[in-house]
């Protein structure tokens, strides 16, 4: 059975589904925006909103879609799996999901899940004496500094070459996708199946790219790497010229519409994704 069939989801999967999708949009949102006043428990005054705004919340649906569904096949293919965050200032989806599942609460005691540590979540983002607006290194699970320009897909293969059982999901930001270093790392696919001269533990472990475009954002080269209904074909096509897919085999495309995260063709799309490669391993 594959991961899409084993992972079907029932009007109740896909009810919780989108609570804790909503939830994790909430606390990244407010991460950008609040100072205080965290579960709006009070109306909103302007010494609440901080005074300097920084993040991209345009990123931040997107990555908490592929955390909640990757988390969902995890559990249903009991996978080894890592997540690589290249778009910079996505920071909120990666805070917000290590909050909610208690890692964040683990690492930082400062910060427990209730009101007081979700004001704290939320005052300390990109705030003097706070963290940084993008995955950084201080980030629970994070290896990779987002935001940097080209490097994610690297990282994720680092990580993937030096352990043979591990998957990395790596969400590529649309402004890396044009750059140099990302346009290399594309090339690290060209094993033929066997280690690479550096990795020293047997056949590697598998990298799953997943190239994101900010609508309307950058429109030059990175539209060959995007994902919406209008770049399909020509994304499909270069993925496909550089080894990534045959015929799309390897590729699975989701593209942002009303109701996304409950609909059954979009939440099983990392599940397609996943059951491409899975067998390869």
């Amino acid at each position: 059975m594959t991961l899409a069939e084993e992972s079907r989801l029932t009007r109740e999967d896909l009810t919780l589904i989108d609570a804790y999708w909503r939830a994790a949009n909430y606390l990244s949102v407010g991460q950008i925006y609040l100072l205080a006043n965290p579960l709006l428990s009070e109306p909103l005054r302007p010494d609440h909103i901080k005074p300097r705004l920084l993040g991209h919340w345009g990123t931040t649906p997107g990555l908490n879609f592929i955390w909640v569904h990757l988390n969902r096949a995890i559990v249903a293919g009991d996978l080894n799996m890592m997540y690589v965050i290249g778009p910079g200032h996505g920071g909120p989806a990666a805070l917000a999901n290590c909050w909610l599942e208690g890692t964040y609460s683990e690492v930082y005691p400062s910060v427990p899940q209730d009101a007081h540590g979700m004001a704290e979540l939320f005052r300390q983002f990109s705030f003097p004496g706070g963290v940084p607006s993008h995955v950084a290194p201080e980030t629970p699970g994070s290896i990779n500094e987002g935001g940097e320009l080209g490097y994610s897909l690297a990282h994720a293969y680092g990580a993937a070459f030096d352990n043979p059982d591990l998957l990395v999901a790596c969400v590529i930001g649309d402004g890396e996708a044009e750059t140099g270093a990302l346009a290399t790392s594309w090339h690290s696919n060209k094993t033929d199946g066997r280690r690479p001269r550096r990795c020293d533990r047997g056949h590697p472990g598998h990298t799953d790219p997943c190239p994101r475009r900010g609508a309307g954002r950058t429109r030059r080269r990175a539209a060959a790497l995007a994902h919406d209904r209008a770049a399909q074909p020509e994304g499909l096509d270069r993925a496909g010229c550089g080894g990534w897919c045959a015929g799309g085999r390897h590729m699975a495309v989701t593209s942002g519409t009303p109701g996304w995260c409950t609909d059954q063709s979009g939440a099983s799309a990392p599940a397609r994704g996943l059951d491409a490669v899975v067998p390869a391993r």
